[in-house]
């Protein structure tokens, strides 16, 4: 199985998303983007760790962290490694005296276990391939036209018809260029959709 390092890009939300956040992963030695909808505790906690910011009681991840350390265990990686429905699936790994271990774990959690320990964060290739987005327009298939779109990504779009999924692929383009990663998240997944559909 290959694992590709990613990093923290950035959190995004949007009035209009109930309270959801998207993180953002950035492949380390590539173009592509991973969005994943998290919810605003944990999107909290990963910013307050980012951001060096010690709350006066130490929150869930920092209970956690800290005990990996009173039991002298090492978080090695996190690592993202499955998507069903929508859903991502982590796995914390770690060393305690001389066994390996793994723990399942929720992104979101592993992500901001990752902030505190300073553990690499990877995502196996295959879910990468599935819901990675190009950060670059040359990587973007042809899309067709759609009344929703503005001016500059209609130019984009050829004049023939177009089926839905063309235009739900110019939405996700415009997205992108937009850094809305939380709109482009859930376009992804409705593509996904159709097409494993058709």
């Amino acid at each position: 199985m290959d694992f590709i390092q990613v990093d923290i890009i950035g959190l995004s939300t949007s009035p209009s998303s109930g309270g959801a956040y998207a993180l953002v992963l950035g492949e380390v030695d590539g173009n592509r983007r991973l969005p994943i909808i998290i919810g605003a505790f944990e999107a909290q906690a990963i910013a307050l760790e980012l951001e060096k910011i010690q709350p006066p009681r130490p929150m869930t991840h920092d209970l956690l962290r800290n005990l990996f350390d009173s039991l002298d265990a090492e978080v090695t990686d996190i690592v993202i490694d499955d998507l069903r429905e929508g859903t991502f699936f982590a796995k914390v790994r770690y060393v305690y005296g001389e066994a390996e271990g793994q723990l399942d774990a929720r992104p979101s959690d592993a992500v901001a276990l990752a902030v505190r320990t300073d553990a690499p964060i990877f995502v196996v290739s295959t879910v990468l391939n599935e819901a990675g987005i190009p950060a670059d327009d040359e990587s973007m298939a042809a899309m067709e036209e759609d009344p929703d779109l503005d001016d500059e990504a209609e130019a984009r779009v050829p004049a023939t018809g177009g089926s839905r999924l063309d235009r739900m692929e110019a939405k996700l383009q415009k997205a992108i260029e937009d850094e809305d990663y939380e709109t482009a998240a859930r376009l992804r997944d409705e593509i996904a959709r159709m097409q494993s559909e058709n």
